[in-house]
């Protein structure tokens, strides 16, 4: 099932664009998941499975290189834009 995301991240620190920009060039590396970058939320386009365990390791990896983050997230299962 396809399922859009949209998610915005906003860090605990004075340089939070930096770990902003840092977040979303992590989530272009997933090559099975669309990344869609806009000024205030990104959205992932994918398989559900996929989509889920890429938020889930996104935020340990954001947790564990930036410390603490506050994510927001609307989650549409079984949505495709297209």
């Amino acid at each position: 099932m396809i399922t859009t995301v949209e998610i915005s991240m906003y860090p605990f620190a004075n340089h939070f664009r930096d770990l902003i920009k840092d977040f979303i060039a992590k989530l272009n590396e997933y090559d099975e998941i669309q990344v869609t970058t806009g000024p205030t939320s990104t959205i992932l386009l994918g398989e559900y499975d996929r989509v889920m365990s890429c938020l889930t390791e996104m935020m340990r990896w954001s947790h564990q290189k930036h410390g603490t983050s506050v994510f927001v997230t609307k989650i549409l299962p079984g949505y495709s834009p297209t």
